[in-house]
């Protein structure tokens, strides 16, 4: 079950969310060799946050066996590691979060200030982690926690509006809608779970603490970054639609 398009309507051009999945294809493309061979794997050692970089000596000497060498990005990684992913299913699946929901957050702030809103999402979702496992030493990769900091600013303006869900069962294919609220309702009740079953394990796997983080993050960042002149023209934001912004978008003279 993944979600396919909203009912929100795109009222500027969204050239910062354009801009973030470039920037993220070219560095899959260019830094990551397309996710084949060994260019994947030393990226991720080389760009990934590694938690257990960020503090003592004494972590990066008890680093197992098997762990990326010393001298990745270090605290460079907060912000590297926001654009590097670990299999084309793990990009594929960011990009088209970002696609579908990232537009109509960015036209609640405009392109410039969406972009700010992003890297600190970002920086929210890496904190997350960081936290809960500061002895790591398995790189952190992938834009899945800014995202969930749009996804969180996106429940916030646009609780009511119907996002399309697809659902493939064998050979079977439907489509149906559901709030904006509950589908990132339930996709946050997700993280959350795999947060605390994640307690006290040693492996790799999904930074479920990023999601949660950047997700929270971006529900309570929004308010400082939201553009309130920019929402009134905005016929779907809050949970009542406003009067003055369906009379806007329902004049075709105020559309492109």
């Amino acid at each position: 079950m993944f979600p396919i398009r909203d009912d929100n309507p795109q009222l500027n051009k969204p050239y910062a969310t354009y801009g973030l999945i470039a920037a993220n294809a070219l560095a899959w493309f260019l830094l990551q060799g397309f996710g084949f061979g060994e260019q994947l794997q030393a990226s991720v050692c080389q760009y990934g946050l590694i938690p257990s970089d960020l503090f003592s000596n004494e972590l990066l000497d008890a680093r197992p066996a098997g762990a990326c060498p010393p001298g990745g990005a270090g605290w460079l990684g907060v912000l590297t590691s926001m654009f590097m992913h670990g299999g084309w299913m793990h990009i594929l699946g960011n990009m088209w979060f970002l696609w579908v929901f990232g537009d109509n957050v960015e036209d609640a702030m405009g392109s410039l200030r969406f972009l700010c809103f992003y890297i600190l999402t970002g920086l929210c979702a890496v904190a997350a982690q960081v936290i809960a496992d500061p002895g790591s030493s398995i790189p952190m990769v992938g834009a899945s926690g800014a995202i969930g900091g749009v996804m969180g600013a996106y429940i916030m303006l646009y609780p009511r509006v119907k996002v399309h869900m697809a659902v493939i069962l064998i050979i079977i294919f439907t489509t149906f809608r559901v709030p904006a609220v509950a589908m990132l309702g339930y996709w946050i009740v997700l993280q959350l779970l795999g947060a605390f079953s994640s307690i006290g394990s040693s492996g790799g796997g999904v930074a479920f603490w990023a999601h949660v983080g950047g997700f929270v993050g971006g529900a309570g960042l929004v308010w400082l970054f939201k553009d309130d002149e920019l929402l009134l023209n905005h016929p779907y934001h809050g949970w009542q639609q406003q009067k003055r912004a369906a009379d806007v978008w329902n004049d075709p003279s105020n559309r492109e």
